[in-house]
């Protein structure tokens, strides 16, 4: 039957599912928009957690505990910088989310939350990025009860849910 695939606008942060996704940086010690939310609703430990990792490349995902999220698990991937195209972006951002979605079937997750990785400061182009996200988590989706995209705006939402609807009409 395969998961329900929901569109959720608002707060990663406060989504009660077995694991959510950080679009994290190759640090992974933090940074802005859905970083930054998600290491300040998690609280410090997570911070002390991700020093431990020794980073993360481009394209693949490492897992932490959640802290004080709802969530068990938090899957941290690096999605790439938009450079117009050139740089393989599109792969590299595909397999974020090939990378997280095997993790967190590995971790027997049945329930995860992604933003819209790369879309922020990474200037990846919202309607791309969504077709990507959409695509790989279709072909992953008998892994999961339920995967949400919860994006921050009205705007990446009503993207998410036009595609997800002419993906179900064909």
């Amino acid at each position: 039957m395969g998961a329900k695939i929901t569109v959720v606008p608002g707060d990663i942060t406060k989504q009660r599912v077995d694991a959510i996704v950080n679009a994290a940086n190759t640090s992974l010690l933090g940074g802005g928009g859905v970083d930054a939310a998600i290491h300040r609703a998690a609280g410090p430990s997570l911070l002390e957690e991700c020093r431990r990792l020794g980073g993360c490349k481009v394209g693949l995902a490492k897992v932490t505990k959640a802290y004080n999220l709802p969530a068990k698990f938090v899957i941290h991937t690096v999605g790439p910088v938009w450079r117009g195209g050139k740089g393989n972006e599109e792969r590299l951002l595909a397999s974020c989310y090939q990378r997280t979605l095997e993790l967190a079937a590995e971790l027997n997750a049945r329930s995860v939350a992604f933003p819209a990785i790369s879309t922020g400061r990474f200037g990846f182009p919202k309607r791309e990025a969504a077709n990507i996200a959409v695509k790989e988590v279709q072909r992953y989706c008998d892994s999961f009860d339920h995967v949400l995209f919860v994006c921050f705006d009205v705007e990446t939402a009503d993207i998410y849910r036009k595609l997800l609807t002419r993906s179900q009409e064909a």
